[in-house]
């Protein structure tokens, strides 16, 4: 089965990627080879990680786990053969229940991500939680997941990285991606900090420091 997602996604997500954004990248000498290590980026598209499977060297591109919503990635089983075993996400749960784990009740959401960096792989997390505004790449609030994996794995790098115009390949609530021109920038990374507010405050600061430096995109409406 390893073999078998190693060649999907370097035979065929991988250009399917390239084809639908451009894929120019900055700072690609920053991503992590081997794990435990997280990357934090932000959301605006489900090709946000189809992109980021795309940019990894092909002989580590089989340890990236992007953490992605149960609810909707394993809502049916064919999606959810294909997110698993060749996607290779991580399930993190949305539900009433999850979000109650947040808090130290009941099961613990991050499980699987967890499961996944004590394995030594890297995993790719969106802390907006879900896709934001992919008209204008803003930037939502923060949720703390990211920080409960940085304190339980405290010496694994957290590579910030901001994805532009993923939002307009593949617009919330779209089913047909447009082929675009889109920027990855990778950050240098974000150390934990032993408590969870600075950590946050660092990470959020980092993300939005890639997103200033972003180049302007061939199709942008901006002057």
């Amino acid at each position: 089965m390893r073999l078998l997602r190693f060649l999907l996604l370097v035979l065929v997500a991988r250009p399917l990627a390239l084809f639908m954004t451009g894929a120019d990248v900055s700072g690609r000498e920053r991503l992590p080879l081997k794990g435990p290590a997280i990357i934090a980026a932000n959301h605006a598209s489900h090709v946000d990680t189809l992109l980021m499977l795309s940019i990894f060297p092909s002989r580590a591109v089989s340890k990236l786990r992007p953490a992605a919503a149960a609810d909707y990635f394993l809502r049916d089983p064919v999606i959810g053969w294909f997110s698993r075993h060749v996607i290779g996400i991580v399930p993190v749960a949305r539900s009433k229940a999850g979000r109650r784990a947040a808090s130290g009740e009941g099961e613990d959401v991050l499980a699987p991500a967890r499961a996944a960096l004590a394995a030594g792989e890297i995993v790719l997390v969106f802390p907006e939680g879900t896709r934001g505004d992919g008209a204008t790449d803003a930037m939502g609030q923060l949720k703390g997941g990211v920080a409960r994996l940085a304190e339980a794995f405290p010496d694994a790098p957290v590579i910030p990285v901001w994805i532009q115009g993923a939002g307009r390949v593949l617009p919330k609530g779209a089913s047909v991606p447009v082929p675009l021109n889109c920027a990855v920038l990778v950050g240098e990374p974000v150390a934990w900090t032993g408590r969870r507010g600075p950590f946050m405050d660092a990470l959020r600061e980092a993300m939005l420091a890639l997103k200033e430096q972003a180049p302007p995109l061939r199709w942008s409406d901006e002057p």
